[in-house]
Order: C-alpha cells, then sequence, then structure tokens
C-alpha cells in the first residue's frame, strides 16, 4: 500500500477479518497486520499424530502464572487467528445472555444493549461465513429475522441413533449452525475439522470467509509477518502512530484509524505495553480495566464408552443441546451448553495419554460417543493479563466451577440412561484457549470499561479494539459468530461516522 492507510486494523481473526470485509467497500486505504502467515497446504494438516501428539502447530511462546510457573499456550498466530482452528460453530448468544443472569457463584452482567440491536448483524455474519443450520429445534434459540441460507451437516449413521436416543430421553437435541463445506472438507481427507487447520479446503473460518470478501476491494492490504509492538498517541490523545516489526526490522505507519484486533490476550498486552508519561497505566485504561475480567470457558469432554454401540463415523459434530442453558432442568440456575465435539480417534486421545498404547485407544474410541460440556465464566476483576517486561501473566481465576461440575455430572447420568454405562470426563485447563475473551470490555461507563458499546475506546477517539476483548459476558456458547456480528456493527457505525465526508 503506498502513501498512509486511512485504517490500520492490527490482526486477521474473527473480528478483525469481518470488520474489514464491513469496511473495504467503503474506498477506505485499509492496511491489515498480521503477526503470522498463512497456513500452507500440506499433508501435515491432517496428521492427527502431528497435530495432537507432536504440537507441530502450537506457538513456540511461554505464557507465566503468577507463581512464575511457565506454560505453553494453544493460541495460533497466522492469517486467520484462531479460526483457522475452530469447530466452525457460529451459534448466536441467547436473548437471555444480553441480560443479567443469576448463576450458582454470582452475577452475569447484563450488556450495554439488548439482543435485538445486534440481530441484524448477526443475519448478516451467518451469510458472511457461509453458515449452515436449521431453526425451531432449540427452545433457547433466539428470535432470527432470516433464516439459514444453507440445510445443516447431516448427522452420520451412529449419530443419528444417538440424537434419536437423546429425543427419546426427552432432550432438544439441535443440528450446530456450521460454517462448514462438508463435502469440500472430506475430498481432502476423511478427517474431523475440530481443531484441524484449514488451508481453504471447505471451513469457513476468518481467512476464507471474511478476509477473502475484503481483499477483494484494491483498497484493501494484508501484510503478514508484521508483530506490532506499540501504539504511540499524540497530544490530543489519539493514537498517532503503529510500530510493528517485520523481517526483523522495526517500522511504523500512522493510520487516521486504528482497530486491534489481537485476540483477548494479546490486544491487552499491547495496550498495557504502550503505557507512555500521559497514559502511565498503559492505553485505553483510564478505567483501570484493560486486562482485567479475563474469561475462559469452564470446559470438559466427556466421553460415553459402549461395548454395544459402534462409532463409525468421520466427523461427529452435528448438533447440540441447551437444555441446561437457561436453568438447570429443576428452576435452578443455569448449567451451560452441551454439544459434540470432533470425532476423537486413538491418534487425537494419545496426545493427552501418551502412555496408553494407540491399538487401545483405538479399541476405545470405536465405541465412544465424545461430548463437549461448556459453561459460563463469570467477569472478575482479579482474572486478568498483566505484563512483566517481556513476559505475560495469565492469572485466571475460575468461577461458576461448581455449576460446571454439576453440568458433568448431568451428562454423564443422561449418557448412562441412554446405553453408554462407561463416561470418562477431563476438564481443559489454561493450555487450551477455551473462547478467551472479556479483558478489553464494552460499557456505558467510562469509569468501569475501557470501550463504548462500538467498541470505541473512550480514551482514544480514534482507536477500536474489535475481537473477543470487547465481550462483556463469555455466555455459555461459542462467541465466534458474536465477534463477527459486532465487528460488522462497528464498521457501519465507522463507516457513518469516522468515514464520512
Amino acid at each position: 500500500m503506498s502513501g498512509t492507510p486511512d485504517i490500520v486494523i492490527i490482526g486477521s481473526g474473527i473480528g478483525g477479518s469481518s470488520v474489514a470485509a464491513g469496511l473495504a467497500s467503503t474506498g477506505a486505504q485499509i492496511l491489515i497486520l498480521e503477526a503470522g502467515d498463512h497456513i500452507a497446504d500440506l499433508p501435515v494438516n491432517r496428521d492427527q499424530r502431528a497435530i495432537f501428539q507432536r504440537g507441530h502447530f502450537r506457538p513456540k511462546e511461554t505464557w507465566y502464572e503468577a507463581n512464575g510457573k511457565g506454560f505453553n499456550p494453544g493460541n495460533y498466530y497466522n492469517v486467520g487467528g484462531n479460526s483457522k482452528f475452530y469447530g466452525a460453530v457460529l451459534s448466536r448468544y441467547r436473548k437471555e445472555d444480553f441480560e443479567v443472569i443469576e448463576h450458582q457463584e454470582g452475577i452475569s452482567p447484563a450488556w450495554p444493549f439488548a439482543y435485538e440491536i445486534l440481530e441484524p448483524w448477526y443475519s448478516r455474519a451467518e451469510r458472511l461465513y457461509n453458515v449452515r443450520g436449521t431453526l425451531g429445534e432449540d427452545p433457547t434459540e433466539p428470535y432470527h429475522s432470516l433464516g439459514y441460507e444453507h440445510p445443516p451437516v447431516p448427522d452420520e449413521a451412529p449419530i443419528a441413533d444417538v440424537r434419536a436416543r437423546l429425543k427419546k430421553r426427552g432432550l432438544h437435541p439441535s443440528s450446530l449452525p456450521l460454517a462448514i463445506d462438508i463435502d469440500t472438507w472430506l475430498a481432502k481427507a476423511k478427517t474431523p475439522w475440530d481443531a484441524h487447520p484449514n488451508s481453504k479446503d471447505g471451513k469457513m473460518d476468518a481467512e476464507t470467509a471474511a478476509l477473502s470478501v475484503a481483499m477483494k476491494h484494491a483498497n484493501v492490504t494484508l501484510q503478514t509477518n508484521s508483530r506490532v509492538v506499540r501504539l504511540e498517541t499524540g497530544p490530543n490523545g489519539q493514537v498517532t502512530k503503529v510500530q510493528y516489526v517485520k523481517d526483523g526490522q522495526t517500522l511504523s505507519v500512522a493510520p487516521k484509524i486504528v482497530i486491534l484486533s489481537a485476540g483477548a490476550v494479546q490486544s491487552s498486552v499491547l495496550l498495557l505495553r504502550s503505557a507512555n508519561d500521559r497514559f502511565k497505566k498503559g492505553l485505553a485504561n483510564s478505567s483501570d480495566q484493560v486486562g482485567r475480567n479475563f474469561m475462559n470457558h469452564n470446559s470438559s469432554a466427556v466421553i460415553g464408552v459402549s461395548p454395544t454401540f459402534r462409532n463409525t463415523s468421520i466427523y461427529q459434530k452435528t448438533f447440540a443441546f441447551n437444555d441446561f442453558y437457561l436453568s438447570d432442568g429443576n428452576g435452578g440456575p443455569p448449567l451451560g451448553n452441551v454439544q459434540l465435539l470432533g470425532r476423537v480417534s486413538g491418534m487425537v486421545l494419545k496426545g493427552s495419554m501418551p502412555h496408553v498404547p494407540e491399538w487401545v485407544l483405538n479399541l476405545v474410541t470405536g465405541h465412544a460417543i465424545d461430548f463437549y460440556a461448556m459453561s459460563e465464566d463469570i467477569p472478575n476483576p482479579e482474572s486478568r493479563v498483566v505484563v512483566d517486561g517481556d513476559r505475560v501473566i495469565l492469572q485466571w481465576q475460575r468461577t461458576n466451577w461448581e455449576a460446571h461440575l454439576a453440568l458433568v455430572a448431568k451428562l454423564t447420568q443422561i449418557l448412562k440412561s441412554i446405553g453408554f454405562p462407561i463416561v470418562l470426563a477431563r476438564a481443559f485447563d489454561k493450555r487450551t484457549p477455551s473462547h478467551q475473551c472479556g479483558t478489553i470490555r464494552i460499557g456505558k461507563d467510562p469509569a468501569t470499561a475501557p470501550l463504548d458499546p462500538f467498541c470505541r475506546s473512550f480514551d482514544h477517539d480514534n482507536l477500536f479494539v474489535v475481537d473477543a476483548s470487547f465481550l462483556p459476558t463469555s455466555a455459555a456458547v461459542n462467541p465466534a459468530l458474536t465477534v463477527a456480528s459486532q465487528a460488522l456493527r462497528v464498521a457501519d457505525h465507522i463507516a457513518s461516522t469516522d468515514l464520512r465526508t
């Protein structure tokens, strides 16, 4: 891109690529700075031993706990961000998720606007990402002004059998809204897509859906291997310079508008590291809330095993049920969402059970059905991201864990009642980024939130943060569609205010 761009977008994940797609038609000169590169189309992309046992795609970096203990985070740096590996579930938050919800261990606060405000952009995002789905199966599903353009991904025979068993049990299994062209995906290799990288294989991720739309416009430029390290401000408080490192050189660019979309951890890290004499606690941080309220879904893999059940499915991940989403089923507090995992093979399972022979794990998984139980993590200002020099410190304090254990117990009981006498459960820890969010939240009061309801910084009127950082609550469904929808809404706001001539 020649000259000075009007807009710099930092990061090409769901937030950055979706806001780029929304702004591309304005004619503004847009530069997207991505720390990583494209994922190449290589055989290793479908090699489950490489992915799950050898950690081929995991980043070569270390974050730290408050006690100084290091760990390898499961965050990815590439064009498309974490969405290159996501399960392609694009669910809407429920209407109730935008309101105050009382949980077993505390209050999930209301958003600064209602579900109805975001609803039109939910429909737009579903079309941008070519979501497959159907309405009318899930009693918790909120109002849709538009239906899905594509029918749901079909159940394979063993999965249809389990869905029928759950329905007979009185539950409401419903087809997952999925951003996947299943025929294209399976044509490359017979694997699930969940946690497998996508290189234009049929998964509609940030790169293949939103970014591809943005890049059709000549005014949009993507620059890879460009890691942003600092934002500088001018006398009026606006962000005046974006500093980044490319090929060992420190470079800078001076856009009119900066949109930060580096992810819930790295966006906070960048703002905190950009502290200066005027903004001593970091940028966008007069509220002292940047990095705080970190949330990561409470989640567990729950596997039901039966010697009489034969799971011959390839991808498996086609339905969920939300019967315990709004309450525990008996009028008590909410428990959460249950959805199928991508098909777990012996090669996948050995990554977390390295001492068990793979043939034994194949025997077990051949008779198993794999679920993902997910519960809301409530915002807590002491759950936070902190920087200490070059170190990223993640002080995650789980909340609502007892409700999650109750959900796992409920799911265990259900699986046993429908013919799976052996049930194994394992919680995911901080090494798995289970929908990290909340560290730079939106709100109406600059004393308690860094961003306004359009993701604009209260402290710097030309700075927006458009990724999962802005989420004021985690809810208990996959957040990608909500991030994409708000990104499109923010793009429309910028086009009608900041870019209006």
